[in-house]
């Protein structure tokens, strides 16, 4: 169950951190979240949506191959975002709640797959067609560290809005034993 454990903790870091990232932008007004700062995704709100964007492919490729856990059968409701700076959500209320979504999505799933299940090769296509054959678990620590480097950013630019989110390290969920 190591691997498993592994997905649990990124899970619940994941959730840790985008209940904190949240609250630290909801200091700010739709205005200053909106506000091209130079970033990737140019602002604030455009950074949280692409991470939303990538969860919900993300999400519905693993769909595909792992559609026996009900936790993942709301997605197929949800359209395929088309392109990876797609705003889903321009205002922050809904953004935050679709967060949420997502975020239980990937809590649920964390708890119920398995480490034969993580060693299954998933077969997907990336946005421009091409098709790929990776580990779950692979693509699952791919997808959480893409959500610390975008998150990372976001850290950024609200410190640089005045903003500051406090400690983010994973350390500060790891118990002490």
């Amino acid at each position: 169950m190591l691997q498993n454990s592994y997905v649990c903790l990124m899970a619940e870091y994941n959730h840790w951190m985008n209940l904190k990232l949240y609250g630290a932008c909801s200091q700010l007004s739709n205005e200053q979240l909106s506000e091209d700062r130079g970033a990737f995704f140019g602002s604030i709100i455009g950074t949280l949506n692409h991470l939303a964007v990538a969860d919900t492919i993300w999400l519905k490729r693993l769909s595909t191959d792992l559609s026996h856990h009900r936790e993942l059968k709301a997605l197929s409701r949800l359209p395929m975002p088309q392109t990876l700076n797609a705003i889903l959500y321009p205002k922050f209320e809904e953004l935050a709640e679709y967060r949420q979504h997502l975020d239980k999505l990937f809590l649920s799933l964390s708890k119920v797959v398995t480490d034969s299940e993580l060693q299954q090769i998933i077969t997907y296509k990336n946005t421009k067609g091409t098709e790929f054959k990776k580990v779950l678990f692979s693509l699952l620590v791919h997808i959480f560290n893409h959500q610390t480097h975008h998150r990372g950013q976001t850290t950024t630019l609200l410190s640089q809005a005045g903003v500051d989110i406090g400690v983010t390290d994973l350390l500060a969920l790891i118990p002490n034993e």
